[in-house]
């Protein structure tokens, strides 16, 4: 099953979506399963940080309304419509209050990308703990879940303009983690994803839109394919493909970093969920483009020469060009400042190891795989941190050098997508 020229966005992933997975929807429902358990996510909902970001954010009423719609579901199809439409909702409601549009409830920045990442967490708990008046069986549960968490994070709505008239950016950021150090922690790329995504941004060769998506921190859905799945669709050729595209992430303190280099290569770090899936070899999901045999490497074709040189906000922007490698013949890992040496195995590209490598290395795996002729690679933002005094023993879930900080993250971001934006120019 191929997904064509014609093929509109939301179709084309849903086409993807049937290469990937076997609709758990289209299998008769088994006996009604119980509730399954809530995950390590979700338990973190109950704290006093979380849900005093949910009341600040305005999105403290989100679960309880999706619980009481789902009371009033009689068919697994109900369920599947409203999921959806709750999903697409909260995005879209994330992305409005983000960019200054609709009613504020609370008193947090509206840049704050915490409410949306919590107001998901609410939602993927309700549906777990979900005790429908019809047979569920798990697989429809997960289903269902899969969905939710697809419509809340745009991954279902990238909606470009097709033809020649602008030039089509896509960026992708990152829930928050690392929460069990910091359960108050926020994703300065989640909050410039939620800026940036419909926007337009001028650039001296011409308009160019942004689309943008959020990841989940997790290992196992990166080995299922949702990077692939997301991305595939905005990759093919045809009037609405990408232009360029940047996966973006939290890197370094006090600096921005054009990774050159990514690893095939998983660490031991931890998840959102607490799950460690490495040191190991990153997977490749079955059913999606890529290239025989993997490589080791791939390497970033944005243009690193003009982000690094370009005034685009105060942070400064490195070329990070170092890897770590297991050279040809050795098995020693190697810090390596120039990148890697011919025929060595991959320990960790320029941007570590953890899932910002992996996107990185997915997504321009992708782009070889299927030859598409645009700049892509990763970008880390400077790492977003309160004030010195309020720490986690202090507990205040927001400050003004904390807001101040992140507020200047994503306006250097969106400086940066405009000068590689601005590289672009159409035949």
């Amino acid at each position: 099953m191929g997904i064509t020229a014609h093929t509109s966005p939301a179709r084309s992933a849903a086409l993807l979506a049937a290469l990937l997975t076997v609709s758990a929807l289209a299998v008769p429902a088994a006996a009604d399963a119980p509730p399954s358990a809530v995950t390590r996510e979700e338990r973190r909902l109950d704290a006093a940080a979380p849900q005093e970001i949910l009341r600040r954010g305005g999105f403290d009423g989100e679960a309880a309304e999706f619980a009481a719609a789902l009371a009033r579901t009689r068919t697994p199809g109900q369920a599947e419509r409203l999921t959806d439409t709750t999903g697409r909702r909260l995005w879209r409601r994330a992305v409005d209050r983000a960019q200054g549009r609709g009613t504020v409830r609370g008193d947090l920045p509206r840049d704050d990308d915490r409410p949306l990442y919590w107001a998901r967490v609410g939602l993927t708990r309700t549906l777990h703990e979900w005790k429908p008046s019809f047979a569920l069986s798990a697989q429809r549960r997960s289903a269902l879940l899969g969905s939710l968490e697809r419509t809340s994070r745009g991954q279902d709505s990238v909606d470009f303009p097709a033809g020649r008239g602008v030039k089509r950016v896509l960026v992708t950021g990152f829930d928050p983690f690392q929460l069990d150090d910091d359960i108050r922690r926020s994703n300065p790329s989640g909050a410039s994803a939620l800026a940036l995504d419909g926007t337009t941004v001028d650039t001296p060769s011409g308009p160019a839109r942004v689309e943008a998506v959020v990841f989940p921190v997790r290992w196992d859905d990166f080995a299922r394919g949702t990077v692939e799945r997301t991305l595939l669709p905005h990759f093919r050729p045809g009037p609405r493909r990408v232009d360029l595209f940047t996966t973006i992430s939290q890197g370094r303190p006090g600096r921005f970093d054009v990774e050159r280099t990514n690893g095939a290569w998983r660490g031991s770090g931890t998840d959102n969920e607490g799950l460690r899936r490495g040191p190991a070899p990153v997977p490749i999901p079955r059913g999606v483009p890529t290239v025989h045999p993997q490589p080791q490497w791939t390497r970033t074709t944005l243009p690193y020469a003009a982000l690094t040189s370009a005034t685009t906000g105060p942070y400064p922007v490195h070329d990070n060009t170092s890897v770590t490698e297991i050279p040809a013949g050795s098995t020693v890992p190697v810090e390596r400042p120039d990148g890697p040496t011919p025929g060595s195995a991959a320990r960790a590209g320029g941007g570590g190891d953890y899932l910002s490598n992996e996107i990185a290395y997915r997504a321009t795996l992708l782009r070889d795989a299927i030859g598409l002729p645009v700049p892509g690679g990763h970008l880390h933002t400077p790492v977003l941190r309160f004030a010195d005094d309020n720490g986690p023993a202090q507990g205040r879930v927001t400050d003004p050098e904390f807001e101040r900080n992140r507020q200047t993250i994503v306006a250097q971001v969106k400086s940066l997508l405009g000068v590689a934006a601005g590289t672009v120019h159409r035949p």
